[in-house]
């Protein structure tokens, strides 16, 4: 009996492509990552470079891994109310906002950003983990009267200081009307779209999300390509070294199901984004109540690292290789994110440690790719703590409006 050597190949993998992932791969992606059960465009050759383009110009990312849950029905408010420690009365129809989404021991499943499109209808617009599962069979158990799904709605994000011209030219002058932390229902060419002022930057950008992607989602990205031609457009990947100086957490980086939001720095201070006081009984109220009362015992930090640089960071990887240790050399943390700002001209990152060490001006010892690295413990965000960046072209009741 002989056994055929032929090589198995692999066809059919499970992995989901974006509805724009044959558009943004014209661009030469540099690597791909899997987020949310689909490929992901990391970067296009060089994340520095593309730093700088944010910073300086105007970019498109495909971000058609957001994968969307849809909340409807006549119990969609109470039902999404109850997923989110946020108290989404103070939500208006329009306005977006980021939560968390938690589990019963305070845990965080995801951190979405919320869209609400009416009365009883929501978008979650998803970070790395499975979120559908989880709310359909709480809507299930608890016998609401809701319809939860997944649209066939794609976005990408317009992002820089000159996102806004490109929008101009897109949708014309009432898209400035937008304040940040909106959205609205627009037309292209045909196409039905959601714009918000929105984005994983912490620059001027928006999100345009677009209703029957799988059909239109090629179209929409090489109308947005053509109007950002004249602004020297550059297509890039989720650019971690801004989002890192903003303060901008990473599911299964910086947050995972076993972090809860104090630890992670939303609660104590941060009373909006988990609202113990509201009538809502949320899933994991009465853990994150005890948790409130009892304390925490770790704290995810700002970190200065020296020594030379460590790089742009793309993957997470760094999470096994940066050890923190205090300087008598007893392991205390680990890094959840690092990386070298060009701007600021020094190793930055989060790291997760004892709350005996959260106090800024402590001293640690980092081990870094080139070795140990004495660290120090600082504030965050590094950068624009009031967000005045994205909010800068903003009339004064438009800002108002947005808070």
């Amino acid at each position: 009996m002989s056994i055929n050597p032929t090589p198995a190949i692999l066809q059919y993998p499970r992995i989901r492509k974006s509805p724009f992932f044959y558009a943004s791969r014209r661009h030469g992606v540099g690597m791909y990552s899997v987020y949310n059960h689909t490929y992901h465009a990391r970067h296009y050759g060089d994340p520095v470079a593309e730093y700088w383009h944010l910073l300086n110009g105007v970019t498109l990312w495909d971000v058609g891994v957001e994968r969307q849950v849809e909340i409807t029905g006549p119990d969609a408010f109470d039902f999404t109310n109850m997923l989110v420690p946020r108290d989404l009365n103070k939500c208006r129809v329009g306005q977006c906002k980021y939560v968390f989404v938690t589990a019963e021991d305070g845990g965080i499943i995801n951190d979405p950003v919320l869209l609400r499109l009416g009365e009883n209808h929501f978008w979650l617009s998803l970070a790395d983990s499975d979120v559908l599962l989880w709310a359909k069979g709480l809507a299930y158990s608890l016998g609401m009267n809701v319809q939860i799904r997944e649209p066939d709605v794609g976005p990408v994000q317009v992002q820089g200081p000159k996102s806004r011209e490109v929008m101009v030219d897109l949708f014309g002058e009432s898209i400035q009307d937008i304040p940040y932390y909106y959205a609205v229902d627009r037309e292209l060419d045909g196409m039905e779209v959601i714009v918000s002022r929105t984005g994983y930057t912490a620059e001027l950008g928006y999100e345009i999300y677009l209703h029957n992607a799988s059909r239109d989602g090629v179209r929409l990205w090489e109308k947005i390509w053509e109007a950002g031609r004249p602004y020297d457009m550059r297509v890039i990947g989720p650019c971690h070294i801004r989002r890192i100086e903003a303060g901008i957490l990473s599911w299964g980086c910086d947050i995972t199901y076993d972090t809860n939001p104090f630890e992670v720095g939303y609660g104590f201070e941060a009373t909006w984004m988990v609202d113990l006081n509201q009538e809502a009984d949320f899933i994991g109220k009465s853990a994150l109540t005890r948790i409130y009362n009892e304390g925490i015992s770790r704290k995810l930090v700002g970190v200065e690292i020296g020594g030379p640089e460590v790089g742009s960071f793309n993957d997470g990887s760094m999470i096994d290789v940066f050890p923190v240790r205090d300087p008598n050399g007893l392991r205390v943390g680990d890094v959840t994110s690092a990386c070298y700002s060009p701007r600021l001209e020094r190793n930055i990152g989060y790291a997760m440690v004892p709350i005996s060490y959260h106090e800024l001006g402590t001293p640690l010892v980092i081990e870094t790719q080139h070795g140990p690295q004495d660290a120090v413990v600082v504030e965050k965000p590094f950068l624009d703590p009031k967000k005045q960046i994205p909010k800068q072209f903003e009339r004064q009741e438009e800002a108002a409006v947005s808070k």
